[in-house]
């Protein structure tokens, strides 16, 4: 029940954020809220991260579904799996499904938060899903499942 709140609750953020951003950022470009350090401009990528692989559309689209699909199966599969390891692949996954709906439906990702003070690529809150998950993710790999094994392999 846990996953399919964050899966939910991800996919719904990013829904409303991006809808605000086409009404109210697309028409104006960008708005600075820390001058030269944060701003909230509008931007569509139809590439992946950084932008890289521009007009892979269906590629995209194809990786993402069988990605999802063997995702949910895992964490519906294995629902006594550690709580960090369920957490971060739900947010992993409403990321993933926030950004495919855009790639399905106009075509491109749309993209608003902007980091200036980093010269950081403009990204959107499915895309924080997709990476604080993946941190997640890579944390427990590095630090809970070698002990979850080990418990396993002791009994």
């Amino acid at each position: 029940m846990l996953q399919l709140m964050i899966i939910f609750s991800i996919v719904f953020l990013d829904r409303i954020t991006k809808r605000l951003a086409v009404v109210y950022l697309k028409p104006v470009g960008s708005i600075p809220l820390i001058k030269n350090i944060f701003h909230l401009t509008y931007a569509e990528n139809k590439g992946a991260a950084f932008s890289i692989l521009q007009n892979q559309r269906w590629f995209f689209i194809s990786v993402t579904i069988v990605f999802i699909f063997f995702a949910m199966y895992y964490l519906f599969l294995h629902k006594n799996e550690n709580i960090i390891l369920k957490i971060g692949l739900s947010m992993v996954i409403g990321g993933a499904i926030g950004n495919l709906i855009d790639r399905i439906i106009p075509g491109y990702v749309v993209d608003f938060f902007d980091f200036r003070a980093v010269n950081f690529a403009i990204f959107n809150v499915a895309d924080c899903g997709i990476v604080i998950g993946s941190i997640l993710l890579g944390y427990y790999l590095i630090f809970i499942s070698e002990k979850d094994a080990s418990k396993v392999l002791r009994k």
